[in-house]
């Protein structure tokens, strides 16, 4: 296989989605049609779902046994965090929204009690009554050897496929679980830019398990800097090489620790790439809300952030309408494409100072700042507000499994 210049792989091979480009025409290849052993077609897609980064979609068909396959994979990084997404699934119309699965996915039902297991099926851009076609086919595809060998289990499976086909009517509610380590996968929150009452999102801390199977080497954890050091990392901008987060490439990412003046001190880290122009710069643990627009973004959506408020809204503005993988090609909507047209405008008429709103910054973690222009006098314009956490917020921040008390004792 010949080098490609990685230039050209970035413009020229992975292209947005966008169905007027009648340059992105899939690549045909015969290849071996695993049905019948015919020989058939493969269609190779490289493009670009802008929130998921690089996609390749497959599709097979024979014309011999008319048997087809369609399949997605990632091309692009795999997230630094692994996503949980639990929706709870209330009428006909959930069956529509769509979904992007990868492969290191593992999907739950739990009224049933059902799982898919990650890495037993191949990655898929379906809608949620997709999902349960495919796991339907695949139990059903055994049926007519087991009918033979051994019967009794075969008829269970049976009243278990009919259990499953039957959520499709979804006469009672049911609980989806996509649970992805490689942070890829995504369901579709059709209210955008509302919130999703019925779809909740966390992102979690892989473990090392999980990280070998997503084929990632983690680096065994260093021993912390010596306090002299700390007076060096205040005044001194460190700098040290990485990779970026849209497009892989070389890049390099400066760290500077900095004292906020009546906040504490942070450490900011902003990567900047060469290549492709993204940047970034690094609390994940804080949500957005903006009352009157019925708005509220959740932890961990944008990233840590060292910015204005104006940079800030800029950021939900690209997030919501520019990169929202539901607004552009097939997957959109009219009346999406609609709805989140005027939210857009909505955040350029607050930032221009056209619009009163209020934007509310919840921290769990404590670790959120606005700045306080009057200070130190207080800031009539903002209130500051400090809160016990609740279960929930701990849960989510892994402090009700820590252990605090008791080290170095042994028992009896």
């Amino acid at each position: 296989m010949s080098v490609i210049d990685e230039e050209h792989v970035r413009g020229g091979v992975f292209k947005d989605i966008n169905p007027e480009d009648e340059d992105a025409q899939p690549t045909e290849i015969e290849s071996l049609c695993m049905n019948c052993y015919e020989t058939g077609k493969t269609r190779l897609l490289l493009t670009k779902i802008p929130f998921f980064r690089e996609i390749i979609i497959s599709s097979f068909t024979c014309s011999q046994c008319h048997w087809t396959n369609t399949e997605i994979q990632s091309a692009g990084r795999i997230q630094e965090q692994g996503v949980s997404y639990t929706l709870k699934l209330k009428s006909k119309e959930d069956m529509n929204r769509e979904v992007v699965k990868t492969d290191s996915a593992t999907t739950r039902i739990l009224e049933l009690d059902f799982e898919i297991p990650a890495f037993t099926q191949k990655g898929s851009l379906s809608t949620i009554e997709g999902l349960l076609d495919r796991a339907v086919a695949g139990l059903e595809q055994d049926q007519p050897i087991r009918r033979a060998t051994d019967p009794d289990v075969a008829n269970k499976l049976d009243q278990f496929i009919q259990r499953l086909k039957k959520l499709k009517d979804v006469e009672e509610e049911f609980t989806l679980i996509i649970d992805d380590p490689s942070g890829n996968s995504f369901i579709e929150n059709p209210f955008a830019p509302q919130k999703d009452q019925a779809l909740s999102v966390s992102h979690y801390k892989r473990t090392p398990e999980q990280n070998a199977a997503l084929g990632i080497q983690v680096r065994p954890e260093q021993d912390d800097k010596p306090a002299n050091d700390l007076e060096t990392m205040r005044n001194e901008v460190l700098v040290f090489n990485t990779n970026c987060p849209e497009c892989n490439s070389p890049a390099s990412t400066n760290m500077k620790l900095v004292q906020i003046p009546h906040f504490k001190e942070v450490i900011i880290m902003a990567t900047n790439c060469d290549s492709c122009g993204h940047r970034t710069n690094e609390s994940e643990t804080c949500s957005v809300l903006i009352p009157e627009l019925e708005f509220e973004l959740g932890m961990a959506a944008l990233g840590g952030k060292f910015t204005t408020l104006e940079g800030l809204l800029k950021d939900i503005k690209e997030l919501i309408v520019t990169k929202n993988p539901f607004t552009c090609g097939d997957s959109a909507t009219t009346d999406t494409a609609e709805k989140l047209e005027v939210f857009g405008k909505k955040i350029d008429k607050i930032i221009a100072g056209q619009m009163d709103v209020h934007i509310i910054l919840d921290d769990p973690a404590g670790n959120s700042y606005l700045q306080n222009i009057y200070a130190p006098d207080p800031d009539p314009e903002m209130n500051l507000e400090k809160y016990t956490r609740t279960f929930e917020q701990n849960e989510d921040l892994g402090l009700n499994d820590m252990k605090t008390e008791g080290y170095g004792k042994t028992e009896n």
